[in-house]
């Protein structure tokens, strides 16, 4: 595990990211030096983007008073936050989309970047096409009102607690019919597996409410 801090907020780095990372980046594909250097750069792309999504939401949180930690896990990561008092709804739905908004930034600011620079290497330009897809994808993936994703606790925030049924019942009809168009569509088999497991833990909540 790694572990260090950046504008005074710890951060953990749990070996199952950096695995999830290789095997998105092609690491049962990695036959050659380049397409091990390949896939090492896709590793410190989604590293940059993913902390930077993260940031995003801990910044935020700390802006509000709150304590925060961000822990880099498999799939993602997540933000904690705890004391400082509670929050308005507003404040909430601040810190929820700052996440995905900061890190669509920062994919707009790369891609601008990489049209401007002259001169890169194959890997330079590889290494910024990356970036900028990573945060693109990441970004709206994570809006999804797909609970736990930033768009599900957007929804949960918006429609408030009294209608956790409705924001259950529609995560659990976007998380399957995304991984039905996956399997369709032939999009691999993460994404129906990631959401298959959303769509199960919305389940489940479901059942628990009843």
């Amino acid at each position: 595990m790694i572990q260090f801090s950046l504008f005074q907020i710890p951060i953990r780095v749990l070996p199952w990211f950096w695995i999830t990372l290789a095997l998105i980046g092609g690491a049962l594909r990695a036959d050659s030096k380049q397409a091990l250097f390949g896939m090492l750069l896709f590793m410190l792309a989604g590293f940059i983007s993913i902390l930077v999504h993260e940031l995003g939401h801990a910044l935020m949180a700390k802006h509000f008073g709150k304590r925060v930690e961000i822990v880099l896990q498999a799939f993602g990561g997540y933000a904690a936050y705890s004391g400082g008092g509670r929050l308005s709804q507003l404040q909430t739905l601040a810190i929820t989309a700052a996440g995905p908004a900061i890190q669509i930034l920062l994919g707009v600011g790369v891609w601008l970047l990489n049209e401007h620079l002259e001169g890169l290497s194959e890997h330079g330009r590889y290494f910024f096409t990356i970036l900028y897809l990573i945060s693109f994808m990441w970004a709206l993936l994570n809006l999804l009102p797909v609970l736990p994703l930033d768009g599900g606790r957007l929804l949960e925030t918006i429609l408030g607690p009294e209608r956790i049924r409705l924001t259950l019942q529609i995560s659990l009809v976007v998380a399957v019919s995304i991984a039905v168009l996956a399997l369709t569509f032939k999009l691999g088999m993460l994404l129906p597996v990631f959401m298959g497991m959303m769509a199960y833990e919305s389940y489940k909540a479901l059942k628990q409410i009843s």
